[in-house]
């Protein structure tokens, strides 16, 4: 299948390395947004019982919030910790609401404009060069991920085969890298994706970084060679390329899809919302302009059926699916849109145990693990569940760093590490894959 994909992108990979040569400048706004965002501020929201959640529901109700974490008011619990983006104009407001309820709260970010300017400021445009030079300890745009996908594909054809499984609702081609050591065609399968949600930048970057490394440390890495030549792994650095690109170039905290429904004027679908398991239901909404709009009907989003269709096409091969998000630090598995355990929940457990401890050993950072529904919130049409009920086995969702002093601004002094330790859980997941499951935890990391 691999080589069938290379012929036929044989003329694409000329064009793209005839981009490739030339620099890419990134969108100036990608750094300053036209200023939109000076004197917003991050709120950190602890209500401690039942009628502070009733009247912080109420509050923030009355104003246009952007919820970080959780996805929306719905999800409010007592005890846990709400985070929320408010536009300059409400901050006071909000401050005189909370201290009215005497409610516990702290700001997490003074002003968000300057922690935009920082996490992509002008260290990036001077280190962002060439393919030749690629730096993957900045976030890039969706154009020079593309660039960089071909070139990877251009530049290891004995490990990389690249292809496109669909278009996005705006027309942009979805590409996936084929990972591994072409020899038997019917090998076991990894499917990873990273930004199903645009403003979750990190996980495009982790996805470069996995295959850089797996490529790099294929000959000298007893485990990467073993991982490559017994498995396929599919990766997708930027599941919704529409919304990864409006993050760049007009709202750096664009959640969803970019499609468009003509009776509302607002745009996107939560493309983690939009799986046909237990769609609209509990933890998704049906109003178009909130950020878990479940959209008009399961799949709707191109961007969803085209991996729901491969996945479908081979599910006899894939063997485990792990999509990446941010933030939380946690490491998630089905059930999200129930409170119920899996069959398979051992061996499933057994896993994520094994990841988590893997991940630890880089730099002692500590993921909480366990059923999203538990774990998180319920959450309904969720991809880790539509994967699951699909028959693939091991399905996972990864909340990359940080807890929340950062969120979605997570700097790029933090790539390095938080890839370095992700890509030790995930290869963890995945020598577990070539081994049957004895629901016994391991006492060593995968490095």
């Amino acid at each position: 299948m691999a080589l069938d994909h290379r012929t036929a992108f044989g003329a694409s990979v000329l064009l793209g390395c005839a981009v490739i040569c030339s620099y890419v400048p990134c969108p100036v706004r990608a750094y300053l947004y036209n200023n939109r965002y000076a004197g917003d501020q991050v709120f950190r929201i602890t209500p401690s019982n039942y009628t502070e959640v009733g009247a912080l529901k109420k509050i923030l109700e009355r104003m246009k919030v952007d919820f970080w974490q959780p996805n929306s008011v719905s999800l409010i619990h007592h005890n846990a910790t709400v985070d929320v983006h408010v536009k300059r104009d409400d901050t006071q407001r909000l401050h005189r609401g909370l201290k009215q309820e005497r409610m516990n709260y702290r700001v997490l970010i003074n002003n968000l404009q300057k922690e935009i300017e920082k996490q992509t400021g002008y260290r990036s445009s001077r280190k962002r060069r060439s393919e030749f030079q690629y730096d993957y300890e900045v976030y890039h745009s969706l154009e020079e991920i593309q660039n960089w996908m071909f070139e990877m594909n251009r530049t290891h054809p004995n490990l990389v085969a690249m292809f496109s499984i669909g278009k996005s609702y705006e027309g942009r081609p979805l590409y996936v890298l084929q990972v591994g050591k072409r020899s038997r065609p019917q090998k076991k399968a990894v499917w990873i994706d990273c930004g199903v949600h645009a403003r979750e930048w990190i996980g495009p970057a982790f996805c470069q970084w996995f295959v850089k490394e797996a490529i790099s440390s294929y000959k000298y890495d007893s485990v990467m060679t073993r991982l490559l030549n017994q498995l396929s792994f599919y990766i997708m650095p930027v599941f919704n390329v529409d919304g990864y690109r409006f993050s760049w170039n007009t709202d750096r905290f664009w959640r969803k899809t970019r499609s468009k429904i003509h009776k509302f004027h607002c745009r996107g679908v939560d493309a983690n919302r939009n799986w046909k398991v237990k769609w609209c239901d509990e933890g998704a909404s049906s109003h178009p302009c909130d950020d878990t709009y479940c959209g008009p009907f399961p799949e709707s989003e191109p961007e969803v059926k085209a991996v729901a269709k491969f996945l479908r096409k081979h599910k006899k091969r894939m063997k485990a699916y792990i999509s990446i998000h941010a933030y939380a630090q946690m490491l998630l598995y089905p059930y999200s849109y129930k409170y119920a355990t899996i069959p398979n929940f051992n061996c499933v457990e057994t896993a994520a145990q094994n990841a988590v401890s893997a991940l630890y050993s880089a730099y002692g950072v500590k993921y909480r693990y366990g059923p999203a529904s538990t774990t998180l919130y319920v959450t309904s049409g969720s991809s880790i569940d539509w994967a699951y009920r699909n028959g693939i086995s091991y399905a996972f969702a990864f909340e990359l760093r940080d807890t929340g002093y950062f969120g979605f601004l997570l700097p790029e002094s933090q790539i390095n590490p938080t890839c370095t330790e992700t890509m030790r859980a995930v290869k963890a997941i995945a020598s577990g894959l070539l081994r049957k499951c004895d629901k016994v935890r391991d006492r060593f990391p995968y490095i």
